[in-house]
């Protein structure tokens, strides 16, 4: 797990590899990350916005960029909690991803970004 906290709110990421779902004789590597959403500040949040970079071995970048997570834009009260699953397709066996979500406080409507500490996607065997 790695994690990293930006004005009070921690980001922390566990990844999985998804053998199952993975097509290495086709370049199809599958993984999933569990993000956990931690509000540590005084002030309730709320998610608006995602950017992320996506890297792969093989030279590849993507970028995605939208509204909310999943489908939701959470709102954090202090001390509260927002955890989600998704996933990432990779063309070569290692990867990394990066990126930072943009905040709202509510109290007075001004937005902050917070890192997502850099990850890395490996499929198990390149471990050895």
């Amino acid at each position: 797990m790695v994690s990293q906290n930006t004005k009070g709110i921690t980001v922390s990421v566990t990844t999985a590899y998804l053998d199952d779902f993975s097509v290495p004789a086709q370049n199809k590597y599958v993984h999933t990350y569990k993000i956990r959403i931690a509000n540590e500040s005084d002030y309730t949040v709320q998610l608006m916005r995602r950017h992320w970079l996506i890297f792969d071995s093989a030279g590849t970048i993507s970028e995605v960029e939208g509204e909310g997570v999943v489908g939701v834009q959470p709102v954090l009260e202090p001390g509260e909690v927002h955890e989600y699953v998704s996933g990432c397709h990779l063309k070569s066996s290692i990867g990394k991803m990066v990126g930072m979500y943009t905040m709202e406080r509510l109290t007075d409507g001004k937005q902050f970004d917070v890192q997502i500490p850099e990850f890395t996607l490996v499929m198990p065997a390149m471990l050895n």
